[in-house]
């Protein structure tokens, strides 16, 4: 039988097929392999009467997420909160990047608008990622008619209300809440398994809590294609391999000085090519002292 894994608990992983759900364990020959079931995976799995079943064969994935472990996913909304925690443009672009690297289309959720006392600030910076071609959703009803016939994950920043969220998307699932901490200013982690849902005609699944990321981005170009509108100008920098930091006759830098692209952007893709410069350098020195 074929089969799609919607969640995976101590070992067992549940196969949803033919609108039944399979307990299965995978066989011994995965771990030789080095491979690991994910949620999210198409699977071939064997599934008798009155007994566990097991897992067989995976399919190629489309893409991955490390953290949490989930396989092919057709979008993700990145939940911010405009207040407690403020609205963090540098965060944003992280799971922006890692998105873009993972072939995910991103739709940004703004939460807890109510808590503003002027929204004008707030749809300023929505307009300019919109310019770049993200969709955002400052509405339930903006949000809903997205996830039909879509793998949808949702993530963000500890205490932005991922939970929250999808428990007036799905009251049915009462997933558990937590207020904000008062003396960290973040929210506590709740959420503690990946599951998939089956909410309104589409998949959908809550993703543990945490304040930073590790994209999988490793050199300049990697960097440069998550960045939507400097994959498009680079392709006319002078030199091929531009870092869009000092080469001259660098497109990306002329549109900066023109106002063509947003120097937040600009900004960020400084910090995270500095981070991976420092990262590489470090992972240098480890190897020298071997």
């Amino acid at each position: 039988m074929q089969g799609r894994i919607i969640k995976a608990l101590a070992g067992f992983y549940y196969v949803e097929a033919g609108g039944q759900i399979f307990q299965t364990r995978a066989r011994g020959n995965f771990r030789k392999k080095g491979q690991t079931p994910y949620v999210g995976d198409w699977v071939d799995f064997s599934a008798e009467e009155n007994s566990q079943g097991y897992i067989l064969k995976i399919h190629e994935r489309k893409n991955s997420l490390v953290r949490p472990p989930i396989v092919n996913i057709d979008q993700a909304v990145v939940i911010m909160s405009a207040k407690e925690p403020d609205f963090n443009s540098n965060l944003l672009d992280r799971f922006l990047v890692l998105l873009e690297h993972k072939g995910i289309k991103p739709l940004v959720y703004i939460s807890k608008t109510d808590l503003l006392e002027d929204e004008n600030q707030i749809k300023a910076i929505g307009q300019h990622y919109q310019a770049i071609g993200y969709e955002f959703c400052w509405s339930l009803d903006q949000l809903l008619p997205k996830l039909k016939g879509q793998t949808t994950v949702f993530m963000g920043q500890t205490g932005v209300g991922k939970s929250t969220l999808l428990n007036k998307i799905a009251p049915e699932l009462e997933l558990e809440t937590k207020a904000i901490s008062n003396s960290l200013g973040r929210g506590r982690h709740t959420t503690r398994a990946v599951s998939f849902y089956n909410v309104h005609g589409g998949k959908i699944a809550d993703t543990p809590g945490f304040s930073s990321i590790d994209y999988e981005v490793s050199d300049s170009a990697q960097l440069n294609q998550a960045f939507p509108e400097f994959r498009k100008l680079s392709q006319n920098c002078k030199f091929r391999s531009c870092t869009h930091t000092h080469e001259p006759a660098c497109a990306v830098k002329a549109a900066l000085e023109s106002n063509q692209i947003w120097a937040s952007r600009y900004d960020d893709y400084l910090v995270f090519l500095s981070e991976i410069e420092n990262r590489r350098e470090t992972y240098k020195k480890v190897i020298k002292r071997k």
